[in-house]
C-alpha cells in the first residue's frame, strides 16, 4: 500500500476517536486545569481541534520558525467552538493529503525557533508526528475529563466508562 493512503486511513480513524473525546467538554469546564504547569482545558482543546491543519501546514512549506511566526491560538470557549475548528482543519488537511503525491512527502521540514532547531524530518515524519500529537494531547484530554469525572469515550475499544459494571 502505497504511503498516502494509509496516512488518509489513519488520519480518519483518529478524527473519529478525536471528535468523540472532544465532544465530552462541558462549555463551563474550559477554563479548567488539574494543575499549575498544565494547560487549560481551553487551550489543550484548541490546540487538538488545530493540528489537522499541520498536515496542510506541511505539504505547503518547509519549516516553522517560532521566532518568525509566534503562535497565537483562537480563543474558543465552546465545545461546538472546538468541534467546527476541528472539523475546518480536518477537511483542509485531508484536502491537501488527498492531493499530496508519494513524492511531496519526501523534502525535509524543519520546526526551529530562529537559530534553534527543533527537528529536520521529511514532511512524511512531520505528518505521522503531528498524528501522534494529536493522540497524545488526546490522551491528555482523557486525564482531565477524568479527573472532572465526565465519562470518556474509548479510543481504540471501549473506555472503563462504557464497559458493563
Amino acid at each position: 500500500m502505497s504511503i498516502i493512503p494509509m496516512l488518509l486511513k489513519e488520519m480518519e480513524q483518529e478524527a473519529q476517536t478525536t471528535r468523540k473525546m472532544l465532544s465530552r467538554i462541558p462549555d463551563d469546564k474550559f477554563s479548567w486545569k488539574p494543575q499549575e504547569k498544565s494547560m487549560t482545558i481551553r487551550q489543550l482543546a484548541t490546540h487538538i481541534a488545530e493540528l489537522p491543519g499541520w498536515v496542510s501546514f506541511t505539504l505547503t512549506t518547509s519549516e516553522l520558525d517560532f521566532a518568525a511566526n509566534p503562535y497565537e491560538p483562537t480563543i474558543i470557549d465552546t465545545t461546538a467552538g472546538i468541534l467546527e475548528a476541528f472539523e475546518k482543519a480536518y477537511a483542509e488537511g485531508k484536502a491537501h493529503l488527498e492531493k499530496a503525491t508519494e513524492d511531496d512527502l519526501l523534502p525535509n521540514w524543519t520546526l526551529r525557533n530562529g537559530e534553534e532547531i527543533y527537528s529536520v524530518s521529511t514532511k512524511a515524519e512531520v505528518i505521522r508526528m503531528t498524528f501522534c500529537q494529536i493522540v497524545h494531547h488526546r490522551a491528555q484530554l482523557g486525564v482531565f475529563l477524568r479527573l472532572l469525572d465526565i465519562p470518556i469515550p474509548g479510543s481504540y475499544g471501549p473506555s472503563a466508562d462504557e464497559m458493563p459494571n
